[in-house]
């Protein structure tokens, strides 16, 4: 399609018409084009031409409300991180306050770990609990400390967010990385660390899915139905956290010192053993999703059917129709040009 055509066409489209049907047909008809020999690239030059014409003040609209969007998540940005230092500031000025109260000062940390947003500051806290333990180990044994300390940290990180695989992956290879870089540190205790590392992150998985399973009975209608559209993914990664578990160690183990893969290839082994208290805990959290949000699954089935009458689902299905065409076709014509160049060959 020539230039002067599309100039031609934006100048004389007439939006007196009510209807899109009716201003396409018109703007088509005073054209008066010959069908049968506009090529591809003039079919759409035309398409295209008439698109930006009709949608010029939506793709406008819709440029302004990125445009804000963007400026929002900007500014929760901000926010989050001005919440996240006032509650350190809060924390901190109540911790000096209880400075000579060693029981109040471990509680308001407990307290204070359940109310951070771990997963900023996960890397670091994890390295400073471990090297902790290790300065005030006295007995020559920090696997009790550290296990606990970790599983602590792995359930807070865990248990206020989804436990899809993406984000309960990130959590525990995190977690690991930071055990790693200290046990690389500490050569003569890369086993102890590592150990106990993995033995608290699988622990703080268990109740993390435990502290989920039980949350569900009580949970509101409004989770119910989030949890319902993500029903499919969230039964299937239940059904498979231990292999989650697995792959998190095997692939921080092949991207380690030959030293530290050996020990966590030869842990991940043996924990192969140990990973059933997690299986069992993730198929009973599975089955108890099933028993109490079947019949919620069946509605949203139902409406999925519904919205399958809708006319966006009727565009879509014949859109593949059409496309299913297009296939046709280009099939038809490669396996003509082939035919064909064989004929001449033969020829």
């Amino acid at each position: 399609m020539s230039t002067t055509l599309q100039d031609k066409l934006s100048t004389s489209y007439n939006k007196r018409f009510k209807t899109i049907d009716k201003r396409v047909q018109s703007a088509l008809e005073d054209l008066n084009l010959d069908f049968n020999t506009l090529a591809l690239h003039d079919v759409k030059e035309l398409a295209t031409t008439i698109v930006n014409i009709e949608t010029q003040v939506l793709s406008d609209e819709h440029e302004k409300l990125l445009i804000e969007k963007e400026a929002i998540e900007r500014a929760l940005d901000k926010k989050s991180e001005e919440l996240q230092d006032a509650k350190y500031t809060i924390f901190n000025a109540m911790e000096e306050s209880m400075q000579s109260n060693e029981a109040a000062l471990s509680k308001l940390h407990q307290v204070k770990l359940q109310s951070i947003d771990l997963y900023e500051i996960l890397s670091e806290m994890v390295e400073s609990a471990i090297i902790t333990a290790l300065e005030k180990d006295t007995d020559g044994d920090i696997t009790e400390s550290t296990t606990e300390v970790v599983k602590e940290i792995t359930f807070e990180a865990i248990k206020e967010g989804s436990l899809n695989t993406i984000r309960v992956r990130k959590i525990l290879s995190t977690i690991l990385v930071s055990a790693i870089d200290v046990a690389e540190a500490t050569p003569n205790r890369t086993t102890e660390i590592l150990k106990s590392t993995l033995k608290g992150m699988r622990s703080g998985l268990v109740k993390s899915i435990d502290r989920f399973k039980k949350r569900l009975e009580f949970m509101p209608v409004e989770a119910k139905h989030i949890l319902i559209e993500d029903y499919d993914t969230i039964i299937e990664d239940l059904n498979q956290t231990d292999t989650l578990f697995s792959q998190v160690v095997a692939t921080q183990a092949s991207q380690s010192t030959q030293a530290t893969r050996t020990v966590l290839t030869e842990l991940n082994k043996e924990m192969r053993y140990d990973l059933e208290e997690l299986v069992h805990i993730s198929k009973e959290t599975a089955d108890a999703m099933r028993e109490k949000f079947s019949s919620f699954a069946k509605v949203a089935v139902k409406k999925a059917d519904t919205a399958m009458k809708s006319p966006k689902a009727q565009e879509a299905k014949r859109m593949g129709i059409q496309a299913w065409g297009v296939a046709k076709v280009a099939l038809g014509t490669a396996i003509k040009t082939a035919k064909d160049a064989i004929d001449k060959k033969e020829k």
